[in-house]
């Protein structure tokens, strides 16, 4: 069968954690565990930061934010994954590869430009406090969030466009548990170099530009803290802007390490692990480090917890 005459592939067979039978069921519950609590992790960040007053301030705006797409990078993935552990259902079609890919790269880059903004809104807060809420207004924070959601959508686009054009025959195994660019690449036909040219030069641009803004903002935010005088203050502002670098670090190493390469240092066996850290990992921790390192945060989910069971 061929498609739109680029392609005599229908579906995709997705092969990355479900070619072991023996552990199947073991898997399907790890991974179902994990992924209801990252749900109820993140869902309760998102209502914490909607309804307590406490909370209504640009950091725990971009706060939100981050748990919603805490709870849409797993949901891409995670379901589709289950199904193939549970009833071995590994196929997906080449239109449900193409959304599931868009989805996915999407959410990630979305969530890079959030970080660089959410590290600019902490270099305001440390280093310019008087002028903090005149800076960051709810007006330049709606603006910043809409535009990291729309720079993240022309991304993927981008990226989609460009990958699923391509010729793709013969063989149809994903060695993955979801649509990724590494090993779909990998499926094609067609010459794909020049095209992983422009993807990198693109992810380099865009990547390498939040991450600048990244690292400067907390280079200032190092020279402020370490000129304080008091320990107070210094405790103060490394406890403000600890979680937020934990999460930086921890997200940038996975995906850097996932995507800014060529298709031809793909293996297989490593990337599935580096994949889970940030796919599904790093949305469960996300709540868990930001609920543990801030008094406002941890008193703000008590609350909502004591409404949830005042309510039951």
């Amino acid at each position: 069968m061929q498609r739109d005459n680029l392609s005599t592939v229908s579906e995709f067979v997705l092969i990355g954690l479900s070619d072991a039978p023996q552990v199947r069921f073991p898997l399907f519950v790890l991974f179902l565990t994990i992924y209801l609590a990252t749900m109820a992790g993140n869902v309760t960040i998102l209502i914490a930061v909607s309804t307590d007053t406490h909370l209504h301030n640009p950091m725990y705006f971009f706060l939100g934010n981050l748990s919603l797409l805490d709870i849409l990078c797993p949901t891409i993935t995670v379901p589709k994954m289950l199904g193939a552990l549970l009833l071995e259902n590994n196929v997906i079609s080449f239109k449900g590869c193409l959304f599931q890919l868009f989805f996915l790269i999407d959410v990630v880059g979305t969530e890079i430009f959030l970080l660089a903004v959410m590290a600019y809104d902490r270099f305001v807060a440390v280093c310019h406090p008087l002028k903090y809420l005149n800076i960051m207004s709810m007006k330049l924070c709606a603006h910043l969030a809409i535009g990291t959601w729309v720079t993240g959508f022309f991304n993927s686009l981008l990226h989609t466009s460009l990958i699923f054009t391509l010729f793709f025959c013969d063989s149809n195994q994903v060695d993955q548990y979801y649509c990724d660019i590494p090993p779909v690449l990998g499926l094609s036909c067609s010459s794909t170099w020049s095209r992983e040219l422009v993807l990198l030069a693109v992810a380099g641009v865009l990547g390498s530009s939040a991450f600048v803004v990244t690292l400067i903002s907390y280079l200032y935010i190092l020279l402020a803290i370490l000129s304080m005088n008091s320990s107070e203050s210094r405790h103060k502002a490394f406890s403000t802007c600890g979680s937020h670098l934990t999460v930086v670090c921890l997200f940038y190493g996975t995906t850097i390490c996932t995507y800014v390469r060529p298709s031809s240092t793909y293996s297989p066996q490593q990337d599935r692990i580096v994949s889970m850290l940030y796919g599904i990992l790093t949305p469960l921790v996300n709540p868990i480090i930001y609920s543990l390192r801030n008094k406002e945060m941890r008193c703000a989910l008590r609350r909502v917890i004591s409404q949830v069971r005042s309510a039951l």
